[in-house]
């Protein structure tokens, strides 16, 4: 969950600290006194665009900060952990965000530098805004989709990753053979070309490294006087003359006297050196016998120079068409085998890919009606959820309908599959098109949910449709910027009521600027703004309980925080929230009359002047 935020310089917040109930915590305000700033606050922290507009005026950066208390073992530890951050001791995992004036924007995570999509991903787990703009994107159909794949759950995502990994080969099959048959001509030339080059290179068959064996060899063949006399006298100076002249001994015969006088030396300290010139010797013997051996083999022989260089012109003849040397040469060889395997058109090669195609095709429609199938049990599903929440927010007689239809496909779409009897897309999807309707009243026609609601009407919607999502949701915090907009009355104390239960398995965040919502709250901030002796309007956010919540929930109902009447309205309200709350089971923790939590010894506000 988390446990605490901290904005500094975002808009009209100089500095604020919001502390979060684990339950149910409502934001209200006046209008214009910031609510909205700590939405975006909460977006900043969730990875989201830094708009250096935001940025308070008059201020070097904006920063959140916020502090989420995760479980050891949680998804949201392990993305801290990939990204090098670590949890503090208690378990607690700090968030900050920054924004400079200049729209660079930088992000921390366990005290550890990270990219914004780190942030991103940890919000995935622990983190989820609902909002205004939300609800526009849930009127479109691909969010539609999104939204039933979500609810139907593993068994939608299982059919669905089956379906799109048998897509992906169907769709690079279908493209595969349409390129070899558009560009067979072209394709043909090319294997032409690549097949006589392997022919070339095949015929003279070089080895690995052979030009460089060769470039040694022709250098010792072509300088063999001068490498004998070489040898010969090195060979001479170790062994000595061919005849045994005992004037000229060599290396090893003078290493031969020494030994024979240290042995033969009283001293014992001389006779001990007689073993170390033992091994000269042998290591010397070793050596002029192995130039003995080059000697016997470095022979004069003009015809094997000749075929060097004959050997030497036919590679040079490959290194100047297909690399700077034999090695690269053979590499090319492969290469070219590769390409020519994928260039095969012939009649053969193009009726075992279509064979191919048409395979993948039939394997993928069978997925295609598994996924449909999970589709259309989740819809049936969600409706019903969806409809028993209307009934729950002043809708009683309204429902909602989840269609699932494929989508046909036009005449020449590349990803055009049969179906049954029916041409549709094969999308990366699915073959699905998923439509929310609204059914207003009995009798009354499904009607796409933009269509078939008034604005009232929509927001208790889309709101049914979070709380519903939610409830299946394995997020634990959720944040809810004013989707009970354009609602009022009896609709405005249900919505409360549902927000209040789903406090119960969530922490819940609500910026609101209903009092039969904040009525229901377990914490409740307001945002207070002033224009301030500077001219520069600043806001506070400060936690109320007593009596200062009860003011403002009768400034709320109808700017009468300072009549008794405002008040015995607010108290009123208060307590039908209580029994509510009582007949749901109780609060989750402290008392709605106070907002305070049962155990608490946290700041009330934070100062943002």
């Amino acid at each position: 969950m988390l446990a605490e935020m901290r904005i500094q310089g975002l808009g009209v917040i100089s500095d604020a600290t919001l502390e979060l109930h684990r339950g149910l915590t409502v934001v209200t305000g006046e209008t214009g006194a910031g609510k909205t700033m700590v939405v975006t606050g909460l977006h900043l922290l969730s990875g989201g665009r830094a708009d250096a507009s935001r940025v308070r005026s008059g201020a070097q950066r904006a920063v959140v900060e916020g502090r989420f208390e995760t479980a050891a073992g949680s998804p949201a530890i392990k993305v801290a952990g990939d990204a090098g951050a670590e949890p503090d001791d208690d378990g607690g995992l700090i968030a900050l965000r920054t924004v400079n004036a200049d729209g660079r924007s930088r992000a921390h995570l366990g005290g550890r530098s990270v990219p914004n999509a780190v942030l991103s991903e940890l919000a995935d787990q622990v983190l989820a805004v609902h909002g205004q703009n939300d609800q526009l994107r849930l009127l479109r159909h691909g969010e539609q989709r999104a939204v039933l794949d979500r609810f139907g759950g593993e068994p939608v995502h299982r059919a669905l990753a089956d379906y799109q990994g048998v897509r992906a080969d169907w769709v690079e099959a279908v493209r595969e053979l349409a390129e070899r048959t558009e560009r067979s001509r072209e394709m043909a030339r090319e294997a032409d070309l690549l097949r006589h080059g392997l022919s070339e290179i095949e015929a003279v068959a070089p080895e690995p490294g052979e030009d460089n064996a060769l470039v040694e060899e022709a250098k010792r063949l072509a300088d063999v006087d001068e490498l004998r006399d070489t040898a010969s006298a090195a060979q001479h100076a170790l062994a000595g003359a061919a005849d045994g002249d005992p004037d000229a001994p060599g290396a090893v015969g003078l290493l031969g006297e020494a030994r024979r006088r240290l042995a033969a030396a009283e001293d014992p300290q001389l006779r001990e050196l007689e073993p170390r010139i033992a091994e000269a010797a042998a290591v010397l013997s070793d050596v002029s016998g192995e130039l003995g051996g080059y000697l016997d083999h470095l022979d004069a022989d003009p015809h094997r120079l000749e075929q060097v260089l004959a050997r030497q012109a036919e590679l040079k003849q490959l290194t100047k068409k297909y690399a700077a040397d034999v090695d690269g040469v053979l590499q090319w060889a492969d290469d070219a085998r590769e390409r020519l395997s994928g260039l095969d058109t012939s009649e053969e090669a193009l009726a075992a890919l279509a064979a191919r195609r048409d395979e993948l095709a039939a394997e993928l429609v069978d997925l295609a009606r598994v996924l449909s199938a999970a589709r259309l049990e989740a819809a049936g599903r969600l409706a019903e959820a969806v409809s028993a929440e209307l009934s729950g927010l002043a809708m009683q007689q309204a429902r909602l309908d989840v269609g699932v239809e494929p989508r046909g496909a036009e005449r020449d779409d590349p990803c055009g599959l049969q179906l049954d009897d029916r041409a549709v897309h094969a999308g990366p999807e699915g073959v699905d098109d998923v439509e929310l309707r609204l059914v207003a009243h009995s009798g009354a026609p499904a009607l796409p949910i933009h269509k078939g609601a008034s604005g009232g009407e929509l927001s208790r919607v889309m709101l049914a449709l979070e709380v519903v999502l939610a409830d299946a949701d394995t997020v634990p915090t959720l944040v809810f910027d004013e989707v009970d907009a354009g609602v009022g009355g009896r609709a405005a104390v249900e919505i409360g009521r549902r927000l209040a239960l789903l406090a119960r398995t969530h922490q819940v965040v609500v910026v609101t600027h209903l009092p039969q919502v904040a009525a229901y709250a377990d914490r409740h901030l307001v945002v207070d703004k002033d224009g301030g002796d500077s001219g520069l309007t600043h806001s506070d956010v400060r936690f109320v309980d007593d009596e200062r919540r009860v003011a403002e929930l009768a400034r709320m109902l109808a700017g009468l925080e300072s009549t008794e009447t405002g008040k015995a309205h607010a108290e009123e309200l208060l307590s039908t929230a209580v029994a509510h709350k009582a007949e749901a089971g109780g609060a989750r923790s402290g008392d709605a009359r106070s907002g305070e939590p049962a155990k608490s010894g946290g700041r009330g506000s934070g100062s943002a002047s």
